[in-house]
């Protein structure tokens, strides 16, 4: 996880000044990395199915580290980025779906919902770390550093994966990218469709919380603490615990029940941000670390949903539909952030932040509509 958030991090300080870059130029060189894993997320995930996903997560933690390092070595701008950025995103996605496949082929039969939460929520620990090294190095070093150091994480899963005993999956039915099963599960679809529109509202934020809290930041006198570096941190690590509560929240209460609260509260808070955008960081800190629980409270929730959910014949298809969708609208999040920005006035203007926060609310309401059709369809 370490490179994952290289890009967002240095944004707003390094890129978009030193590349003239626009919020929508911006969004998409933030966006590419997910755009890479979503057009390869299909075969890789589907894949595991049919091989030991271990050996998959080999390949992609390799792949990630050179996309890494290329950026930082070669990159000059918007397109060079962005094509580096994707390639680190392919080898992503050689690594997250088939890591939670190879862990689950791994574990004793019976409910794996906790050990499922357990890894998805280990995302957003590696986001955090990923924030904050890549922001100390490159404000210490220069921002291709960040790309270099950051690199060392995949490298170091590369040799960890050696270390798996390998595990061979039962025969899969049907060709390799046969996802008509997997549509065809209206309840295992319900929570894809859910998953992407709680992606679409994460990786929005997660690109964009750098340049909002340098926005915060530079209208006051009084927050030299809460630097975008110590924000984005804590807004990343705090969604782990979040992620882990929301299933138990879930397991309690009724998962469809829960995951829809979660939104429509996240929704709330965004809305409640956009509008104070302007205001004391004092005043807009405790909204920030309630939308950093929200946001990834519904995460683990539903990724164990969907494996559970899922014709165990057809598990690794419907992780690579859950990617591929979920990674998709991460890109799209992104991007639509970005387009708001430069539609209200650009992110020096806190109608332009309203507007911002407005997509992302827009966005994970889609969420409940999508786990009501499911819903109704299997009743």
């Amino acid at each position: 996880m370490l490179p994952h958030v290289v890009v967002p991090s240095i944004l707003a300080a390094f890129l978009i000044p030193e590349w003239h870059l626009s919020g929508a130029q911006a969004g998409l060189l933030a966006g590419s990395g997910a755009a890479g894993y979503m057009l390869t997320v299909p075969v890789l995930a589907t894949l595991t199915d049919r091989i030991d996903a271990r050996r998959i997560l080999i390949a992609g933690s390799a792949l990630s580290a050179l996309g890494t390092l290329l950026f930082g070595l070669f990159a000059t701008g918007l397109w060079s980025g962005a094509l580096f950025n994707a390639m680190a995103g392919m080898g992503f996605a050689g690594a997250y779906m088939p890591g939670l496949k190879a862990l689950t082929d791994r574990l004793a039969p019976g409910d794996s919902s906790r050990a499922i939460t357990l890894y998805t929520s280990s995302f957003s620990f590696g986001v955090g770390l990923s924030f904050l090294v890549s922001q100390l190095v490159a404000e210490a070093w220069g921002w291709r550093s960040a790309f270099f150091v950051t690199a060392a994480g995949p490298l170091i899963m590369f040799a960890v994966c050696l270390l798996l005993r390998p595990v061979k999956p039962a025969p899969a039915p049907g060709r390799l990218l046969d996802f008509a099963p997997v549509l065809q599960n209206r309840n295992a679809m319900g929570f894809v469709l859910g998953y992407g529109a709680h992606c679409f509202e994460l990786y929005g934020i997660r690109t964009w919380i750098v340049a909002f809290w340098t926005f915060v930041a530079a209208r006051s006198s009084d927050a030299s603490i809460l630097t975008p570096i110590v924000v984005s941190v804590v807004f990343s690590v705090l969604a782990m615990p979040a992620s882990i509560l929301g299933n138990e929240f879930a397991l309690r209460f009724g998962r469809h029940r829960a995951i829809s609260a979660v939104m429509l509260a996240s929704a709330t808070v965004a809305l409640l941000i956009g509008m104070l955008a302007d205001k004391s960081p004092w005043l807009l800190l405790p909204l920030v670390l309630v939308y950093a629980i929200t946001v990834p409270a519904d995460s683990g929730a539903l990724t164990s949903g969907m494996s559970m959910a899922a014709d165990p014949s057809y598990r690794g298809a419907t992780m690579a539909m859950h990617s591929t969708v979920g990674f998709s609208l991460s890109a799209f999040g992104a991007w639509a952030v970005g387009v708001a920005l430069d539609a209200a006035g650009g992110p020096q203007n806190s109608s332009a932040w309203m507007a911002a926060f407005s997509v992302l609310a827009a966005g994970i309401l889609l969420g409940p509509v999508a786990l009501y059709w499911s819903r109704r369809e299997t009743q």
